[in-house]
């Protein structure tokens, strides 16, 4: 298959100043990331808040600067890309906003909202705009009738129908959906989920679906990198993952699945201790200080991602 996003090496660090003398602090959201997306492929990006994740979708898009590393799409370095060269690629790679209200300009009718990408890329003439608009609106399950309401007349889930046909506006490749669904109620987030899922078919999307939730992800994605403090730390096809976890976070991470059956229980492993600071994150493998099965090794060396059985990355001392 072929990849249509790849990052080697990402990095994405933010400056801070500590004390009186304004100290320089970095916090490593994103350290050394590599992995890549084949074409029409659902790559889960999960693991607990603060890990990186939203950053990391952010700067691919290059909505976020890079610190160090590579972007490519379609076999393009679009790294280093000034904003008149990246802003032909801006339409083909778009972004599903966390939050549904506060993603939507509240001044802006929902057919400008959708509108706005197609005017700015200049897809079509704007007579012809409000035709396009009524269309995308029917494809994720709004009315014609609603295209001059404003954000604050629609619920959640409606508000979220909004952003994805906004994303849809200029008929990209590539969509980072950004915890779409974690601010919506269960049941609304089932017919979102569904959406995509359709929408994803029908247009032949690339999606990289940021979530905390693995339940979500189970349901939708292809492959699954679970991220722990700005780095991958085990990446595989979803039944391999699901059925065969191997790292240590992964594992607590299922472990904490709800089962919908009151006459079975699931063996839960507990993870001890706060995430560490990203601004001062532990020596060696960075999951060490909560790890069950820490080693002296642990503490002083960095695992590398590492493949195994052809298609099983895990970064950890237990298989090296």
């Amino acid at each position: 298959m072929e990849k249509l996003v790849e990052v080697k090496n990402l990095k994405k660090w933010f400056w801070t100043s500590k004390g009186i003398f304004g100290k320089k602090e970095a916090v490593r959201a994103v350290d050394k990331v590599s992995f890549y997306i084949e074409k029409r492929e659902v790559l889960g990006l999960v693991g607990e808040s603060g890990c990186g994740k939203t950053t990391c979708g952010k700067t691919i898009l290059r909505v976020l600067d890079p610190t160090a590393g590579s972007i490519f799409f379609k076999g393009q370095n679009i790294t280093h890309l000034k904003r008149k060269e990246l802003l032909k690629f801006r339409k083909r790679m778009m972004i599903i906003y966390q939050d549904p209200f506060g993603s939507l300009d509240p001044r802006m009718t929902i057919g400008s909202t959708i509108a706005e990408p197609m005017e700015i890329h200049k897809i079509i003439p704007r007579k012809e705009q409000e035709e396009k608009v009524i269309e995308i609106m029917g494809k994720v399950g709004l009315l014609s009738d609603q295209i001059n309401r404003y954000p604050h007349e629609f619920s959640g889930g409606q508000r979220q129908r909004i952003g994805i046909a906004r994303a849809l506006a200029t008929n990209p490749e590539f969509i980072v959906a950004d915890e779409c669904v974690s601010a919506l109620d269960v049941s609304i987030q089932a017919q979102i989920i569904n959406l995509l899922q359709d929408l994803q078919k029908e247009f032949g999307l690339t999606l990289l679906f940021v979530a905390h939730d693995l339940s979500v992800i189970k349901h939708i994605c292809d492959r699954v990198a679970v991220m722990y403090l700005g780095k991958i730390v085990e990446s595989a096809p979803k039944k391999e993952l699901f059925d065969n976890p191997q790292h240590p976070y992964t594992k607590a991470l299922l472990s904490a699945i709800p089962i919908p059956d009151p006459k079975l229980r699931r063996k839960g492993q507990i993870l001890m201790g706060d995430v560490p600071s990203p601004v001062n994150p532990p020596s060696g493998c960075r999951f060490h200080t909560r790890c069950p099965y820490v080693k002296t090794r642990c503490k002083e060396v960095e695992p590398e991602l590492k493949c195994f059985k052809n298609i099983h990355y895990i970064a950890c001392h237990l298989f090296s």
